[in-house]
């Protein structure tokens, strides 16, 4: 994300109307919307990568893992799936 970030101000009606567009613009990484409900900020919308790395504050490396895994869709992997990966990795580790 570049560092010239920009936050705009927007009404939660309008933010209500035009979410959709609001969406795009966050995707593309240069946008936040501090969302006011009778004149009184209320909430942020921002990016995903934008949150990891500014709010979140994890280390780049994790943040990037974590991105490119809900890219490819390893991030919906149910408890069950991830126990059996784990354990056919323990099962392939004691093998050798």
């Amino acid at each position: 994300m570049a560092t010239n970030t920009i936050t705009k101000l927007i009404d939660a009606l309008s933010a209500r109307t035009n979410f959709g567009r609001l969406i795009k613009e966050v995707e593309k990484g240069n946008t936040r919307y501090l969302v006011s409900r009778g004149g009184k900020p209320k909430m942020v919308i921002m990016g995903v990568e934008d949150y990891l790395k500014n709010v979140i504050k994890q280390p780049e490396l994790l943040a990037t893992i974590q991105l490119s895994a809900q890219k490819s869709g390893l991030d919906k992997m149910s408890n069950q799936e991830i126990e059996a990966e784990i354990s056919d990795y323990r099962r392939s580790k004691s093998k050798k």
